[in-house]
C-alpha cells in the first residue's frame, strides 16, 4: 500500500512540474514521467495490457512526437504575441473555478475501502484476447477496415495533383 501512495505522490509531483517548467522541452520530460508512473500504477492494479498500451502509446509515440514537434518549432519571446489583461482575468477565473470544483469533489468522496480483486487474471491480455476475438470478431473488424479507409483517405488528400493541365 505504501508503494501505491510513493507512485500517487510522484504522479502529482511530476504533473505539477508539468505546469510549472518555464522551459517546454521540460515540461514534456516531465509529461514522459508522468505517463510512467501511470504505467506503475497500472501494473500496481494487475491490469498488464493497459500498462503495455500506455508505454508504448503515449510515452513511445505521443510524447515522443510532441518533442520532435517542440524542438522543430521556433519558441522565441519576441515573437509571442502579448495577452491582455482580460484573457489573464478570464485565466484567472476559469483556475478559480477548477480548484471549487476540485474542493468540492474532494469534499464529497470520503474515505474508500481499498479495492480487492475477486478474478487475479482479470487484467491480463489473454483474457482481453479471448473477449476481443470470440465475441466482439465483428465490431473489431469494422473498426479495422474503417480506419483502413480514413488512413487511405488521409493520404489521398495529402497527395497533391501534379499534372498541368
Amino acid at each position: 500500500m505504501s508503494t501505491f501512495y510513493f507512485i500517487a505522490f510522484l504522479s502529482v509531483f511530476f504533473s505539477i512540474l508539468v505546469i510549472t517548467a518555464k522551459n517546454p522541452v521540460h515540461s514534456i520530460l516531465y509529461l514522459i514521467l508522468t505517463f510512467f508512473t501511470f504505467t506503475v500504477h497500472y501494473i500496481l492494479m494487475n491490469a498488464q495490457f493497459l500498462a503495455v498500451v500506455n508505454f508504448i502509446v503515449y510515452m513511445g509515440a505521443i510524447l515522443v512526437l510532441f518533442l520532435y514537434t517542440l524542438m522543430l518549432i521556433n519558441l522565441n519571446k519576441e515573437s509571442e504575441p502579448r495577452k491582455s489583461n482580460l484573457v489573464k482575468i478570464v485565466g484567472v477565473i476559469a483556475g478559480a473555478c477548477f480548484l471549487a470544483v476540485i474542493v468540492a469533489a474532494t469534499k464529497t468522496l470520503g474515505t474508500s475501502q481499498p479495492v480487492v480483486l475477486n478474478n487475479p487474471g482479470l487484467g491480463l491480455v489473454k483474457n482481453l484476447g479471448k473477449i476481443l476475438f470470440n465475441e466482439y470478431l465483428l465490431p473489431f473488424e469494422i473498426s479495422s477496415v474503417l480506419l483502413l479507409s480514413a488512413m487511405v483517405g488521409a493520404v489521398l488528400l495529402a497527395t497533391k495533383d501534379t499534372k498541368t493541365a
